[in-house]
């Protein structure tokens, strides 16, 4: 199959025609949202121009809305190699991460295991850690290596126990960009019966999910850092969703996903989220939608690996630099968090802003890493490959980070 190339990708993006300070604009802040191409805000805008209507009802754009929505959770699915049934739609990753461990928590009892990692993102601990106030469930925690950016699985190993009813990890640190070996973790809950729960969101935009393939129970990502809208997506083994006695409204629908949905949605943001697939697959031209994706993931993970090597050894090369996480040579997404000796993290970030590199700064809600590797409030400075990406902006970068070096 032939993949779209990088020039063409970054014409479908308006964004990148941002000049700033005489600069055209480099976009290193995918990990914490991506930009959205013209396909994705074209097919909200005509849901929200011809089609707009709640759901359910018998005229044609109710039916219209139906049609869309059922169509964006068919996309979803093929994403990540689910049935449609088994998408639901929501707020953000962490609003559905707090509803589904609200409602599987009401089946735990005091006494109960948790398992949640230093390495996540806080939207998947603080839901769970809110178990042990609401029905005493002991949450433990998996220590983070600090020198290699990754899970001390020895330790993981040890913690669980024939009380463990559920493990929370994530698939890709979105601070450090390492990647778990998650089917381990998951392996892990099976040997004592327990849950499976996999935060995706900085994985997904990177690595193409297949949920059948890890055998998790329940996987969440944000369409945002995937070139959609501000809407989360999570999996759920169906009978699971059809099983847990999620809170609702009691005339609202019993039947999955719907009974995950609380209230009325964003339903142009889920709109979007199905343009976001099918911008992603469009990448590649030829088969099915999953394999189309599967094409379009394979050839923008080369082209990235490239850039991130470069960026990597750039970086490691600088004077004062310090880079955090493991080298390009493990698993890693395209994200490298980094700091500069003698220069805040916000210093940094708003130096190379003048340059019209855009970066994020701090801990980005990866507090645990930041406070393991012992940076303080500042945290890191991260910067993040995408696919509208180049060797050039990495070059501009490079430049940037080794003047403020000096």
């Amino acid at each position: 199959m032939t993949l779209t190339s990088t020039a063409e990708i970054r014409s479908f993006f308006p964004a990148l025609d941002r000049v700033h300070n005489n600069f055209p604009v480099a976009y290193f802040d995918g990990p914490g949202g991506t930009q959205v191409p013209r396909q994705v805000v074209e097919a909200m805008t005509d849901y929200l121009y011809h089609h707009n209507a709640n759901t359910h009802w018998a005229y044609p754009t109710s039916e219209e809305t139906d049609a869309a929505l059922d169509q964006a959770r068919h996309a979803c699915a093929d994403l990540l190699n689910a049935a449609p049934k088994e998408i639901a739609f929501g707020a953000n990753m962490t609003t559905l991460t707090f509803h589904l461990a609200r409602a599987l928590g009401a089946q735990f009892e005091s006494g109960d295991e948790v398992i949640v990692t230093e390495l996540d993102h806080h939207a998947n601990v603080a839901p769970w850690h809110r178990l042990t106030v609401e029905r005493g469930v002991e949450v433990k925690t998996v220590k983070l290596i600090p020198e290699t950016g990754q899970l001390d699985w020895d330790g993981f190993e040890q913690l669980v126990t024939k009380r463990t009813r559920l493990i929370a990890i994530g698939a890709a640190s979105n601070a450090l960009g390492t990647i778990n070996d998650v089917a381990r973790g998951i392996g892990m809950a099976r040997s004592v019966g327990a849950l499976a729960f996999v935060d995706a969101v900085h994985y997904a935009p990177h690595e193409l999910v297949d949920v059948q393939a890890l055998d998790c129970d329940f996987l969440a990502m944000s369409s945002y850092k995937s070139y959609g809208p501000h809407v989360g997506v999570l999996f759920g083994k169906l009978a699971l969703l059809e099983s847990i006695d999620f809170p609702k409204l009691i005339p609202a629908p019993d039947a999955a996903p719907e009974n995950v949905e609380t209230g009325t949605q964003n339903q142009e943001g889920i709109v979007g989220a199905g343009a976001a697939v099918d911008f992603m697959a469009a990448l590649a031209d030829e088969g099915t939608r999953r394999s189309r994706l599967e094409a379009a993931y394979a050839g923008l993970h080369k082209r990235s690996a490239d850039l991130t090597r470069t960026l990597w050894d750039g970086l490691t090369s600088i004077k004062g630099v310090r880079v955090y996480g493991p080298p390009p040579d493990l698993p890693r997404t395209p994200t490298i968090g980094f700091t500069v000796d003698g220069v805040t993290s916000t210093e940094v970030a708003r130096r190379l802003a003048a340059r019209g590199l855009f970066l994020s700064h701090g801990d980005f809600y990866a507090a645990t890493v930041v406070e393991r590797l012992g940076l303080g409030e500042e945290g890191l400075v991260r910067a993040g490959c995408a696919c509208y990406t180049t060797a050039e902006e990495i070059q501009r970068l490079l430049e940037g980070v080794s003047e403020i070096s000096r």
